[in-house]
């Protein structure tokens, strides 16, 4: 059995009966936060990294015009195949991006067709196991046989709220962006 099917069974729930909610997402997803051009060797060294320095800049600096609800997006855009390279960004939710601050970036999530997975991570040690599982088999196996293929804007975003924090059966939703085949 390879490493990853053993990490996987351990931490990641089973993804692959569960079928998406297909979603027209009407308006975009504002975010303030930062971001890493990273690739598939270093990406559980360079999020995580990215994590804590954001939430370092939390603890000393207000982000403003954060949404409530609270709410957090990480973003996947710009995946290179062939060099396995591409950008992550990770930011709070906004009501605007007008006012960004020194040291932050702005993104906006953009209004589209997405397949939304729900993510549950067997314990909260499981979250860069169970995401990476997840995107595994939807990019390898969901998308080449469903109707649908990337949409070509992101690739995928996680959102994050009040139930990725529980204590007890934690879940984010992962959006991957889609469109029909052939048209």
């Amino acid at each position: 059995m390879a490493a990853s099917n053993v990490f996987e069974r351990f931490f990641a729930h089973d993804i692959t009966s569960i079928a998406p909610r297909i979603v027209d997402l009407e308006q975009p997803i504002q975010i303030v936060g930062m971001t890493v051009d990273t690739n598939l060797k270093n990406v559980f060294r360079d999020i995580p990294a990215l994590g804590k320095r954001f939430a370092k800049y939390k603890q000393m600096h207000d982000i403003p015009n954060k949404r409530l609800p609270w709410g957090f997006a990480a973003v996947s855009k710009g995946m290179d195949q062939e060099k396995g390279t591409f950008t992550y960004f990770m930011g709070e939710r906004v009501t605007t991006i007008e006012q960004v601050p020194d040291g932050l970036k702005a993104f906006e999530i953009p209004a589209a067709k997405y397949a939304v997975f729900p993510i549950r991570p067997k314990n909260r040690f499981g979250w860069p196991v169970a995401i990476a599982s997840a995107k595994r088999y939807i990019y390898t196996a969901w998308l080449p046989n469903s109707i649908y293929e990337p949409a070509g804007m992101i690739d995928d975003f996680e959102y994050h709220d009040e139930r990725s924090v529980r204590k007890s059966n934690p879940e984010i939703d992962l959006y991957v962006a889609i469109k029909e085949k052939y048209k």
